[in-house]
């Protein structure tokens, strides 16, 4: 069985206000005391309002929904600790009128110099599904034959309609600020792992990025693990959410490698229909149409039943189908978190939403 992991990132609130709050570096050492946290499952991220847990490598849907539960659990009690909360949320409802602090790393410092505008604004989190492939050449192979299915993908994710206390009209308003930087959005199609690398070398020689993690493609090659990374998801409301992303990720992987494997040939996809594909699931989420890889509409509930058939029997291999249809079956009538914060903020206005994205809504 092809192995997963998960990445998830989270904003840390103030319970009262909904602001984000610079605690970081307080809620990443208490979360690492005692036997909950194991070293580098709770990491730095850019801002001082942010903290990202990884899982372990994992084999079983079972096992990374237990470890997103226990790294949720662990860092929610170490953030309460310091008087705030974590959000899982893509997008912070309200923010201060001045940047959070940067958290102290070189790395950091450089893009605050790059793109001090850019990095004020980061205040996203998503989701990131690391799916192991044989070789990096097998990797690009995939890359190319996924890129149809990210927009679908970034629909049912959608996780990020509010900014600034008001409704962006977009249900992935993240994938609209990560989209501004140099390197960012659908990933080009490549010809082999060479040119993969080649490209980036020369992007990295030219000065237009600083290393190698600032391709921020919506897919790409891990530069760490022998993985392909899937970064077009929001964070989720609830980890169950994010085991049903993970399993659908893995099982498009899988499908690209068969098809790899059988000789199948290539989607052909302008890159302009793609683009174009991902601009309207982050603007609509699951309430309008979606594009298919031949570039056609279809309904957005007719779309997600096209995605399932295409990685069927991945799943069916695997075992996850029954759990995956059910999680699908659930979101097309709950509908997105995006779904869920409007609603929220109809009822009960930015409190509510609060709630709902925090740690009091997302955790057991």
């Amino acid at each position: 069985m092809t192995t997963i992991g998960v990445e998830e990132e989270y904003l840390l609130l103030d319970p009262v206000t909904g602001l984000p709050v610079p605690h970081a570096d307080k809620v990443r050492a208490a979360a690492g005391v005692g036997r909950l946290v194991a070293d580098q499952e709770v990491q730095y991220e850019l801002l001082q309002a942010q903290v990202e847990v990884a899982t372990p490598v994992c084999d079983t849907l079972e096992e990374v929904g237990g470890h997103l539960l226990r790294l949720r659990h662990a860092v929610g009690v170490a953030a309460e600790e310091h008087g705030c909360r974590i959000a899982a949320c893509g997008t912070p409802p309200v923010r201060h009128g001045r940047p959070v602090a940067v958290t102290d790393q070189a790395r950091y410092r450089a893009m605050v110099t790059q793109a001090p505008q850019l990095v004020a604004e980061q205040l996203v989190n998503g989701t990131h599904v690391h799916v192991a492939v044989p070789d990096r050449e097998a990797g690009v192979q995939v890359l190319n034959r996924i890129r149809p299915w990210l927009p679908t993908l970034t629909a049912m994710a959608a996780n990020s309609p509010l900014w600034d206390g008001h409704d962006t009209g977009f249900a992935s308003w993240r994938t609209v600020i990560f989209s501004r930087w140099p390197v960012s959005g659908m990933p080009p199609a490549f010809r082999d792992a060479a040119d993969y690398d080649r490209r980036a070398q020369r992007l990295a020689e030219a000065g237009l990025i600083s290393d190698i993690g600032q391709l921020y493609w919506q897919a790409r090659l891990s530069s760490r693990y022998p993985t392909v990374e899937v970064r077009c998801l929001d964070v989720q409301l609830h980890a169950d959410e994010a085991v049903m992303l993970a399993a659908i990720t893995r099982g498009l992987v899988e499908t690209a490698l068969a098809e790899t494997a059988a000789g199948a040939p290539l989607p052909d996809c302008a890159p302009e229909m793609l683009q174009a594909a991902m601009w309207h699931a982050a603007r609509h989420g699951l309430d309008d149409t979606l594009v298919d890889p031949g570039g056609t509409p279809h309904r957005a509930g007719d779309m997600l039943y096209e995605f399932l058939r295409h990685v069927a029997p991945a799943l069916d291999a695997s075992g996850d189908t029954r759990q995956v249809t059910s999680l699908i079956h659930r979101l097309l009538q709950d509908g997105t978190g995006a779904d869920r914060q409007r609603a929220a903020l109809a009822q009960g206005g930015l409190p509510a939403v609060t709630d709902l994205i925090s740690a009091r809504g997302t955790i057991p």
